[in-house]
């Protein structure tokens, strides 16, 4: 199944919708070039591809952190609950339900982990019951944050950062979140912990997740549809499970035959390939 044809599927419960976008940084440099995707409402869906390939610059064109880097979208749209965003303030786009977990967790270091979760509430008018019915939620998901919540950020492991830097965001209520490289950095077994748990937001949260990842076998076991990204562009995209089992990925994109990753556009078989490019 193409972008188009999942596009059409979802169409009538699509939260994202990221339309042939261009990003441009210090007004000369094209780094993405005519991107589009979509994430169902209720969705995981897996953003792949080695460092460098774009996954970081999609996520902050949708989360409208660009301008900070002298980024900008100079072409598409970018439609968040059926309304364009590409104007918004990150602020704005967090009270809407979007926000952003950054690569590399970027927790407050000097501050209490519960502190760190409670400046995820910043932008929230209901309350403070409710923040604190939110903050026991988070300690549910997150046992050893619970436990932790006393200690200085700062002095976390690099899994309990990767977990507050998840429950911070989950303070503001969010329908969605972007979650990038949430492996970097991580054990395989902390990874696996973070993925359940992601799967159980996704489940009984009804929290939409866009996830960037270069583990591809992690997280196409975890979306339920991917795409794969070379060179700012979108050269793959299917179900998850079509992706694992197909031979093209393999080949091509997760190097089997002990020959190392290889580029769908820098093999002698690229033109025959062409179809299975979106």
């Amino acid at each position: 199944m193409d972008a188009n044809a999942q596009q059409t599927e979802t169409s009538a419960s699509t939260i994202l919708a990221v339309n042939n976008i261009e990003v441009i940084y210090n007004h000369v440099i094209l780094v993405l070039k005519g991107v589009s995707l979509t994430v169902p409402e209720g969705g995981i869906v897996a953003l792949l591809g080695a460092n460098g390939a774009g996954k970081t610059t999609t996520l902050k064109a949708v989360s409208n952190l660009l301008q900070a880097e002298r980024g900008d979208v100079t072409k598409g749209t970018i439609i968040f609950k059926d309304e364009r965003v590409e104007a918004l303030s990150p602020n704005d786009l967090v009270r809407r339900g979007c926000i952003q977990v950054m690569e590399g967790r970027h927790c407050f270091g000097h501050l209490t982990i519960e502190e760190n979760l409670l400046t995820g509430a910043y932008t929230r008018k209901d309350g403070g019951a409710a923040v604190k019915a939110d903050l026991e939620m988070v300690y549910d998901y997150f046992p050893r944050l619970r436990e932790r919540r006393g200690s200085q950020a700062g002095y976390t492991s690099g899994g309990e950062q990767q977990m507050c830097a998840i429950g911070r965001a989950l303070m503001s209520r969010p329908s969605m979140i972007l979650l990038d490289e949430p492996s970097m950095g991580l054990a395989p077994q902390l990874v696996e912990e973070i993925f359940e748990i992601v799967k159980e937001l996704n489940e009984k949260e009804g929290v939409s997740f866009l996830l960037a990842e270069q583990n591809t076998n992690v997280a196409l076991r975890y979306a339920t549809y991917g795409y794969i990204m070379e060179s700012g562009r979108i050269v793959l995209d299917g179900a998850a499970k079509a992706l694992r089992e197909n031979e093209d990925v393999k080949e091509f994109y997760l190097g089997v035959g002990g020959e190392g990753r290889k580029s769908f556009r820098n093999v002698k078989h690229y033109k025959r390939r062409k179809r299975w490019l979106a």
